[in-house]
């Protein structure tokens, strides 16, 4: 059990943190809100934060009952979820940016913490759904609690990376964090053939397919 609880854990918290696109993320907190006072971007920090792992738990724990509510299987939402997120993959590994986010809020916003840091930085519509899709695929309660300690840490390591912001950027440059971009990218792309080649094996199977 504990076994269980310890690799799901581990491997939970790097599938977070990458579909967390974290350099991504530095690169758009750091244009977001350069020349604020360290003070200022450290709230903002701890307020996307919690945030995003709010939206992140009630996406954890909420996708049997959505998938129940609108009728439709896992499996069918695996092949969609996992369709969006390599098209996100395709976007980072060409552009270094979220296809849903690659500019700045056009108008001035009194808090960006939650908009657009929070959602759809941190969490976009790829990641809304490959978190619906691990949820409700972690069964036991061993499973259960290290998917989700996995994705409070993957969000935890994205903090720090944001709170390191300035440094990053002076040790690596723009071009650094967009490379290391394209590189979560290939990962993504990777995680997001699994999970359709997942669905789409699933889906066969339960429709009987395999043995026609």
């Amino acid at each position: 059990m504990i076994e269980m609880f310890f690799s799901t854990y581990v491997s939970s918290t790097i599938r977070f943190l990458f579909l967390l696109a974290p350099f991504f993320a530095v690169s758009m907190f750091i244009a977001l809100t350069r020349g604020l006072p360290a003070a200022e971007k450290a709230s903002i920090i701890r307020r996307a934060c919690i945030a995003a792992s709010v939206m992140g738990v009630i996406l954890f724990f909420g996708g049997p009952v959505l998938f129940s509510a609108i009728g439709i299987t896992l499996n069918s939402f695996r092949i969609g979820a996992g369709t969006l997120l390599f098209l996100t993959a395709i976007s980072l590994v060409t552009s270094g940016t979220r296809n849903h986010a690659t500019g700045l809020p056009e108008e001035e916003r009194d808090d960006i913490a939650v908009v657009p840091l929070a959602v759809p930085v941190m969490i976009g519509p790829a990641t809304i759904g490959a978190i619906l899709v691990y949820g409700a695929e972690l069964k036991s309660a061993p499973e259960v609690a290290g998917g989700l300690l996995g994705l409070l840490s993957g969000l935890l390591i994205l903090g720090v990376l944001l709170y390191l912001s300035g440094y990053l950027e002076k040790a690596l440059g723009k071009t650094g964090l967009n490379i290391l971009s394209k590189i979560s990218g290939l990962v993504l792309s990777a995680m997001a053939a699994e999970i359709v080649l997942t669905g789409i094996t699933g889906f066969i199977a339960s429709s009987g397919l395999m043995g026609a």
